[in-house]
């Protein structure tokens, strides 16, 4: 193989794990991140019916009757549209899911990004402090995966021999 063949085939397979290597944005499709929770619930009249798309950590999951119900502190959303938890939080909200949900997998710490209505707020308490919640009705839940499940970090390993992985 000549030394332009040897380079030509170099940056093909450079450049297939860098393509390799990026993460797409979950589909948030013409949902608003923009707005806050916090900023919906000061002007609830003016967000109902808004689409929204808000992401943050679980704090409480319930299933009800014909629906089920999760609080959340918001964070706001990164590049792929996952809560950004290294950012200031924008306020605690409620999303109602229709049916049934899997409260073991719904549990508190996990994170979550939210695609769905603003319908109304309600009121209730964090701690003994009265808040007011905005409530989302969604359309579409990400669930995503467990701290120590994840790897942020690409993982290389080079070396010749033998090894054994527990």
């Amino acid at each position: 193989m000549n030394h332009r063949a040897a380079l030509a085939v170099s940056l093909l397979i450079g450049s297939m794990l860098l393509v390799s290597g990026c993460a797409t944005p979950y589909d948030i499709g013409n949902a608003d991140p923009r707005v806050t929770p916090v900023e919906a619930a000061k002007d609830v009249a003016g967000m109902v019916s808004h689409t929204v798309a808000w992401g943050g950590l679980i704090t409480v999951a319930k299933n009800l009757k014909e629906k089920s119900e999760i609080e959340v502190v918001g964070y706001p959303l990164d590049s792929e549209n996952r809560p950004n938890r290294d950012a200031k939080p924008t306020g605690r909200f409620l999303v109602i899911q229709s049916g049934y949900i899997e409260t073991a997998d719904y549990a508190p710490g996990r994170l979550i990004t939210v695609v769905g209505t603003v319908t109304e707020t309600r009121g209730g308490a964090v701690g003994e402090a009265k808040y007011v919640y905005p409530v989302v009705v969604a359309t579409k839940l990400q669930l995503w995966p467990k701290p120590s499940a994840e790897r942020r970090e690409p993982s290389f390993h080079f070396g010749i021999g033998v090894g054994i992985i527990r």
